[in-house]
């Protein structure tokens, strides 16, 4: 079985399975948050996004498979970067105020959310606040991805002036500090590195396909069930964005309104909850790298809960997009459990399936769900699980 990299909120860990047993081990980053830990596929690297209590967020590698670990260069927003902000949300906040309620805010870092890899070398970063950062030169130097920066989803270049005065692009409390809008999901596609989408919490997914120079929105189809208009282009909360390696054109979403289903590489979206089988509210999505149609779920309950399903831990599969779903539940507990996982800790491989809560459990199927084992318990809160 391969190596599962986990990423907590106290430190770096790998498990591995020995003789039969599953063996945690600290792999660095001691009592430091971890938000994500991933393997560079294309230089076998690993790279992990660090939230530090007191020093804030920074970028670490490890060239030897984890034996040790450094200060990667640090990503920057350029002089004179900008957003717009709405003020936070209130009671009181009128629906109907004229976009001049928004403000230019400076933007500093706040959270290295994500990381990702194109098939040419590049490697991604997606931030707090909303900032897409790519490097070309092995993780040497970062540059924020301007054409997405000043798209005028978001009010438009802000270093040149004040903008068109309006965002769609929303904030989330991710960060633990400001309400800011984040980029949760990069998504690199298999053969065409000039291909990309990323997903916004709170604004939707955008793709471009000039290798970034250019945006647009790839949210049709996507429902929001808090806004009066809930096809609205903008405002969407995608919780998770991922597609199959084999077959890029099907792309699967958990989002904060439901499960969604695009077999046309996200020109369209398909509503696939069974909220009759709880498959609605959660996080994280993981889909085959080989079959479109066969993604895993591990549902919530609703918003305002964030708990399991009546207690009781399950992993949702499908094989046929969404059509229809099963309910994986042998090997997992399945009374007075209240795990809840987060959006980057499920992950597939093969045959193998992996998630981890964030009471400290981390589950693991060798049989694509059917049955399950727990691989580890008592870490930290676990924010990411990858293969690696």
């Amino acid at each position: 079985m391969p190596r599962i990299l986990v990423g907590t909120r106290k430190g770096t860990f790998a498990v591995e399975k020995t003789n039969g047993n599953f063996q945690p081990k600290l792999l660095g980053h001691s009592g430091v948050g971890v938000n994500f830990v991933i393997r560079d596929p294309n230089t076998g690297n690993l790279w992990a996004a660090l939230g530090h209590g007191h020093w804030g967020a920074k970028l670490s590698t490890s060239l030897d498979d984890g034996a040790t670990w450094e200060d990667a260069p640090q990503i920057k927003y350029p002089k004179g970067a900008r957003y717009l902000a709405p003020p936070d949300p209130t009671e009181t906040e009128d629906p109907e105020a004229a976009p001049q309620r928004f403000t230019a805010r400076t933007a500093t870092l706040l959270k290295l959310w994500a990381i990702s890899f194109g098939k040419d070398g590049a490697i991604y970063v997606g931030t707090i606040p909303g900032g897409l950062f790519t490097s070309k030169d092995g993780g040497q130097t970062f540059e924020l991805n301007l054409g997405l920066w000043n798209h005028e989803s978001r009010g438009g270049d802000l270093f040149s002036g004040e903008g068109n005065g309006m965002t769609h692009w929303f904030g989330t409390p991710a960060s633990d500090g400001e309400f800011a809008p984040g980029i949760h999901s990069i998504v690199t596609h298999p053969t065409d590195p000039n291909r990309l989408m990323v997903a916004i919490s709170t604004a939707g997914v955008l793709e471009t396909t000039d290798g970034g120079q250019s945006w647009r929105s790839r949210n049709k189809g996507l429902l929001m069930d808090y806004l009066p208009d809930p096809g609205a282009e903008w405002g969407h909360d995608p919780h998770y964005v991922e597609l199959c390696e084999s077959q890029p054109e099907h792309v699967w979403m958990q989002n904060h309104c439901g499960v969604f289903y695009s077999s046309d590489g996200a020109e369209t979206w398909k509503k696939v909850s069974a909220p009759d089988q709880g498959v609605h509210f959660g996080f994280p999505v993981a889909v085959d790298e080989h079959d479109g149609k066969t993604a895993w779920l591990v549902p919530g309950k609703s918003d305002q809960h964030r708990t399991t399903v009546a207690g009781s831990l399950f992993v949702a599969r499908t094989s046929d997009g969404g059509e229809t779903w099963q309910e994986l539940r042998k090997g997992l507990p399945q009374e007075h459990a209240y795990d809840v996982v987060y959006r980057h800790a499920l992950s597939s491989q093969g045959d193998h399936v992996a998630f981890g809560s964030t009471t400290g459990n981390l589950y693991v199927s060798e049989d694509r769900g059917e049955t399950w084992q727990c691989a580890a318990n008592n870490l930290p809160p676990v924010y990411s699980v990858r293969w690696g």
